[in-house]
């Protein structure tokens, strides 16, 4: 009986298999690029937004368990802040109609935007660019860690993702004035990496240094992270999603420069960690270890302008002077300038975000000075550098100054003696939790 039933079932599902090309239109040739390319942008994108678990983790890592908190909620409002007002704004200005080459007008909250200009579907181009522009908020979140308050750092997210971020971005890849010029920046390098490392270093000068990171006799006092393995956790992450940031890049499934800009990336990022590991080795006498973790960042930042036009021996040339470049800014930094960056973030994406672009102007096969290409691409990326430089900390230094002198922008003493969790949020991360009394004894003698 069972046997009886089951057959003319099957012949219904196999008639409605082989007829379903006759019923539904072919699909034609373009249908398809479209299709590939909307799903390559969309596991890109979401790789990109694995960075953001990977930004959390280094930030937490790399500072005191009194803080972990409020520094998983800055990263977590970073995301959402940033998503909201590039929708609402910052699309707009980087991607909508010209004027000037200085910014777009058009596409506020996506409306009014003509979407056969974009190879992917409008929604899936934007949620790439979201995820991006919120990468360049949360770099600001470490160098400002551990006495900034958290309403001035969301109030400042809305203004970089909003403003800062979008307009520097139209200029490069919205068809502004660089990108006329011909400057290369494939990922962001400079339009994501040194916005927010210029904008973290505003940061860092205006909100001032932790407690007792220096003395008044110019002692400079080391205050180590609490987990160092979570901290390398995060950088595994963003090694991990930077296969999606810059492969992702081509817009395109089917770009035969993908396997390319992978291999640069992982070359670069190898040798950024092997040269900080050898540079510290040699000037310390050990290998330091949250150096090397950075250095895996920097050749990573440094690759992302140019991993599609630099051969593989020119990414790993770029990253091992990339990790090298690293140590010597943050020594710089903090011995120089007298600036407390807590996870090394100016450094990592300001100088290595401009040391990378810079490069491009050497390495590009086509282009680049050492392939015979003249000076003319360096001098484009040189002046590029600078002038994002320029407009990201002087916008940064008025909406710093302005909260600063509004909501406040730095912690009491007190709350940052018991450290920003219970101060801004009521809760501790770690049940029991208690100061270490060293370091309760050090931040209460340089606070008298």
């Amino acid at each position: 009986m069972k046997k009886k039933i089951m057959l003319p079932f099957l012949l219904t599902l196999l008639s409605l298999i082989f007829s379903y090309p006759l019923l539904a239109a072919e699909p034609t040739v373009a249908d398809v690029v479209k299709s590939i390319d909307t799903i390559w942008v969309l596991l890109a994108a979401f790789l990109v937004f694995i960075m953001h678990a990977g930004f959390a983790m280094v930030e937490t890592g790399f500072t005191r368990a009194k803080n972990a908190v409020n520094i998983i909620m800055k990263n977590l409002l970073t995301v959402a802040i940033g998503v909201v007002t590039f929708y609402l704004v910052g699309f707009a200005l980087m991607f909508g109609q010209d004027v000037a080459g200085f910014l777009g007008v058009t596409g506020f909250a996506l409306q009014g935007v003509n979407e056969e200009a974009f190879t992917v579907p409008l929604e899936g181009f934007w949620f790439f660019q979201a995820v991006f522009a919120a990468t360049a908020a949360t770099i600001v979140s470490g160098a400002v860690a551990e006495r900034t308050k958290f309403i001035a750092y969301c109030l400042f997210t809305v203004v970089i993702t909003s403003v800062t971020y979008p307009i520097v971005g139209h200029w490069i890849w919205g068809g502004g004035w660089l990108f006329q010029r011909g400057f290369i920046d494939l990922a962001g390098s400079t339009v994501v990496h040194s916005v927010g490392g210029w904008s973290a270093l505003v940061g860092a000068y205006l909100v001032g240094a932790r407690l007792n990171k220096f003395t008044p006799d110019g002692k400079i006092n080391v205050i180590p992270g609490h987990n160092f393995p979570l901290g390398a956790l995060g950088v595994f992450l963003l090694w991990f999603g930077w296969f999606g940031f810059n492969p992702g890049s081509t817009l395109s499934g089917m770009s035969s420069d993908i396997a390319h800009i992978a291999t640069t990336t992982l070359l670069a990022g190898a040798a950024g960690t092997i040269g900080a590991l050898f540079y510290t080795w040699l000037a310390y006498g050990k290998p330091d270890a949250s150096l090397t973790l950075n250095g895996a960042l920097a050749g990573l930042v440094a690759i992302t302008a140019g991993a599609q036009v630099v051969t593989a021996a020119g990414s790993l040339a770029i990253g091992a002077l990339a990790g090298i470049v690293l140590v010597i800014s943050v020594s710089f930094v903090e011995k120089v300038m007298r600036i407390d960056d807590p996870v090394g973030a100016i450094s990592v994406h300001g100088v290595c975000g401009s040391f990378g672009t810079l490069c491009v102007g050497l390495f590009a096969q086509e282009t680049g000075l050492l392939y015979g290409g003249g000076a003319a691409q360096l001098i484009t990326q040189t002046i590029g550098v600078f002038s994002v430089a320029a407009w990201s900390m002087v916008l940064s230094s008025l909406v710093f100054m302005l909260l600063k002198a509004t909501v406040g922008i730095r912690v009491t003493v007190e709350e940052e003696l018991e450290g920003l969790d219970l101060g801004e949020h009521g809760l501790e991360a770690y049940e029991n939790y208690s100061l270490n009394p060293k370091s309760i004894a050090a931040t209460s003698l340089a606070s008298k």
